[in-house]
């Protein structure tokens, strides 16, 4: 499987852009996006999407390695990890697990995602254009929106504009497991 670094790479450099370029599309840092290109470092979902919009492609296209057919099953069996974020540099914090990989013509992004105790640390605020929906398959998750913070148990699911600033975290001491689908309009 191609690294996520080296697809942006790659998406950058068909579009002859240099590395200045793309963050000064993005607001990002040079030294930051030559780590995610040459060290293979795995940014957070907010810079994530930063680059896709930059370069015009879908959040999934630096996820996908495969093509289907429709309908695209994913077995539990057969699920991978695809993204973790280390909110402190060190431990885990966010596993997320593509539902919607290879599916090219996909408009939403579904995600299984682990959230650790060690993601609650990161309370950093970020936002997008589009929608989230979760729904909370096992433990505690903390919901910040704007100005209010909410704890959602199993069961529990909410649904909002992600243009808001907002954060999603770990509830508690134990991990909690989340679906999520994210929706970026083109």
């Amino acid at each position: 499987m191609t690294s996520i670094g080296k697809r942006i790479q790659s998406y950058r450099e068909k579009q002859n852009l240099s590395i200045e370029d793309l963050a000064s599309r993005t607001v990002l840092p040079e030294e930051f996006i030559r780590a995610i290109e040459e060290e293979d470092m795995y940014p957070s979902l907010r810079p994530l999407v930063k680059l896709a919009r930059a370069l015009g492609v879908r959040l999934g296209t630096f996820l996908d390695d495969q093509v289907s057919s429709d309908p695209l099953i994913v077995r539990l069996a057969e699920r991978q990890e695809e993204l973790t974020m280390h909110p402190d540099g060190k431990e885990p914090g966010v596993v997320f697990h593509s539902l919607g990989r290879g599916k090219t013509d996909r408009h939403m992004e579904p995600f299984f995602i682990e959230l650790l105790p060690e993601s609650c640390k990161d309370e950093s605020l970020s936002s997008h254009e589009g929608e989230e929906f979760i729904v909370v398959q096992s433990g505690q998750v903390r919901i910040k929106y704007g100005q209010e913070e909410s704890i959602l148990c199993a069961g529990d699911s909410v649904y909002f504009n992600s243009i808001v600033p907002h954060n999603v975290a770990c509830g508690g001491e134990e991990k909690a497991e989340i679906y999520a689908v994210l929706y970026f309009p083109e």
